[in-house]
């Protein structure tokens, strides 16, 4: 059963930066794609971004130029880099990690954004 480690989240002023983490149990090169998606009480999970093994990203428009997903081959991790973060990006954030059968997720990280 592959684990997702995730890591990062916490209390942050509005205009203010965080960095999510994610490390997988198994190599980060088992799966096609990973990401983080967000999640706030009574919505869907969303997309935040993606990236893909050879290193493709992809994001919600809402976090463009403000977000950057990038990964570790060494220390086999993802990152989130989140900056000026608004209230609106306040949520639970999910590490996802595909391959080709299976989509596993994170226990989440708590993201909070104080106006």
């Amino acid at each position: 059963q592959v684990q997702l480690a995730e890591s990062g989240g916490g209390l942050v002023q509005a205009g203010g930066s965080l960095r999510l983490s994610c490390a997988p149990s198994g190599s980060i090169f088992n799966f096609n794609v990973m990401g983080w998606y967000r999640q706030t009480p009574g919505k869907q999970r969303e997309l935040v971004a993606t990236i893909s093994k050879g290193g493709g990203t992809n994001y919600a428009d809402s976090v463009k130029g403000r977000f950057t997903i990038s990964r570790d081959n060494t220390k086999n991790t993802i990152y989130l880099q989140m900056n000026n973060l608004n209230p609106e990006d306040a949520a639970i954030y999910y590490c996802n990690a595909d391959t080709r059968l299976f989509s596993y997720w994170g226990q989440g990280t708590q993201v909070t954004v104080s106006s």
